[in-house]
């Protein structure tokens, strides 16, 4: 196997020089990056990463702890992330929680014995409602960064990636208020975790506010049938004329429920729902959605915990809570404005 001495030797350059071309230093000129990488190329060159890591004190490589890898949203979050630390040359190692405190807290103490530099991670449902932050704390203590996305823990110090769930239901409420709907319901699946109590609150202000209704809220949990539930809902409620839902899913059931009962979508029943493009598409007619920019959280994310690993901060404290701006996004199932 060819060295970065031999490598070094036939270039007629320094071994330092080698190993920055490959790194794509700054400092190298692109010439000379172009000709170690092409000789790299013709030799099958590839570095060892494990004496890398020793030497450096670092693996370059990122633990991602997400609590479902079938939910759309953390899907598209995930590839984000990988997309970001490829570029910047980082790997990335990706555990499941799902939704379990114990998962948690074995995933981290799985990849903290040297695994990876530091974490990027969505807190479990059962953490947030035990509130249960301790496993992180002893984490960062280790010397590990975390970085938290959507679902964070407050009282945890490090760097955070959120949009601005509050705002932004609190604006989609109001944009249906604006097409003078009086009965406006507010449907939820994540009433347990953090973003869902903010995406209520968001509603809530909205709707008080303007004095027009009192508040029409439905919880639905995970056992129910939420197909079952909100048909009940809207049998009960017989005047709604517009629902935020603060899920997907929960949008699309309230669509097809409303048709089904021979309402038409928008002109009697406005719904608006957290979703992404792809997920708007699996109704008819398509869901108006608050869109979350799943990619560009992920990406943050990455962003920020790499800068934090290359010390690119000036103070090590100097924590960091970046918000990504929804865009609430007109399909058929509103009225245009």
């Amino acid at each position: 196997m060819v060295t970065l001495k031999q490598l070094a030797k036939e270039l007629n350059v320094s071994i330092s020089t080698v190993s920055k071309a490959l790194n794509n230093s700054e400092e190298i000129g692109e010439d000379t990056v172009k000709r170690v990488k092409e000789l790299a190329k013709l030799y099958n060159y590839t570095p060892n990463k494990v004496a890398l890591s020793l030497k450096q004190n670092k693996t370059k490589t990122i633990g991602v702890i997400i609590p479902d890898i079938l939910n759309h949203f953390l899907a598209k979050v995930l590839f984000g992330i990988e997309r970001e630390a490829t570029q910047r040359g980082y790997n990335i190692i990706t555990c499941i929680s799902n939704e379990s405190l114990e998962k948690e807290e074995e995933a981290l103490d799985l990849l903290a014995n040297g695994s990876v530099d530091g974490f990027i991670l969505c807190v479990a449902e059962e953490s947030q409602i035990k509130n249960e932050i301790n496993h992180f704390k002893r984490t960062i203590a280790k010397g590990l960064p975390i970085v938290m996305f959507d679902r964070v823990a407050h009282d945890v110090l490090c760097d955070k990636v959120i949009v601005d769930d509050f705002d932004a239901t609190y604006k989609a409420t109001n944009s249906l208020i604006a097409e003078h709907r009086k009965n406006i319901a507010f449907i939820s699946r994540i009433d347990d975790i953090s973003v869902g109590k903010l995406r209520e609150r968001g509603y809530n202000k909205a709707i008080l506010e303007k004095a027009i209704q009192e508040p029409l809220v439905l919880k639905l949990n995970k056992k129910d049938d939420n197909q079952q539930k909100i048909k009940s809902f809207f049998k009960k409620h017989k005047n709604i004329d517009g629902v935020i839902a603060a899920d997907s899913s929960s949008g699309i059931i309230a669509i097809n429920t409303a048709l089904n009962k021979g309402l038409k979508v928008p002109k009697d029943v406005s719904v608006i729902g957290f979703a992404s493009k792809s997920v708007s598409e699996h109704s008819i007619p398509r869901l108006t959605i608050i869109r979350q920019h799943a990619k560009q959280i992920g990406a943050n994310a990455a962003d920020l915990l790499i800068r934090r690993l290359e010390k690119k901060y000036d103070e090590e404290i100097d924590f960091k809570t970046k918000i990504v701006k929804t865009t609430l996004v007109n399909n058929k199932s509103t009225l245009k404005q």
